[in-house]
């Protein structure tokens, strides 16, 4: 049995080019990126108010007031990231609030968790507004279906009046 004589198997031979295939999809027909900054943007504005961080032999904790508020509006950038990806009907809503929640993280959660939230915050809600999917390609008109609708259009009023005089 030679490599020439061999069958071919049917069906998909990679198991991880069809998973990157069905990834590439899914991240071309929904705002991938801006979904994805704004989740990333949650989680330094949920971390911080609760970490404890360790300076050497100097431990700094960040608990304060607004730890209700950080973990409210860590937890909502995540869900609008999420909304975003999955319900695109939404993303233009989702964008807008996650840029909203991105400024009013500046004052309420140490500095939108230490600037690290502050760019993809912002970002990620300018690309959720801006993402619109592609339209559809238009199909290509026929010689027939051209014809078909010559011969359906509606005559001005004058020119029926003229085939009725004959």
């Amino acid at each position: 049995m030679t490599s020439a004589t061999v069958e071919t198997r049917t069906g998909r031979q990679n198991p991880l080019g069809a998973f990157w295939r069905g990834f590439r999809t899914f991240r071309r027909t929904r705002p991938f990126w801006g979904g994805l900054l704004a989740m990333i943007a949650g989680v330094p504005i949920l971390y911080f108010p609760y970490a404890h961080l360790t300076f050497g032999g100097l431990t700094i904790a960040m608990s304060t007031t607004a730890g209700a508020g950080s973990l409210l509006i860590g937890m909502l950038m995540i869900a609008l990231g999420l909304a975003g990806w999955f319900q695109q009907a939404v993303r233009v809503f989702a964008g807008i609030a996650t840029i909203l929640l991105t400024l009013v993280s500046l004052p309420m959660s140490n500095l939108a968790g230490f600037g690290l939230a502050l760019l993809p915050g912002l970002i990620g809600g300018g690309l959720l507004v801006s993402w619109a999917p592609l339209p559809e390609p238009a199909a290509e008109p026929t010689a027939v279906a051209a014809e078909s609708t010559a011969e359906a259009a509606p005559q001005p009023v004058g020119a029926v009046h003229q085939e009725a005089a004959r």
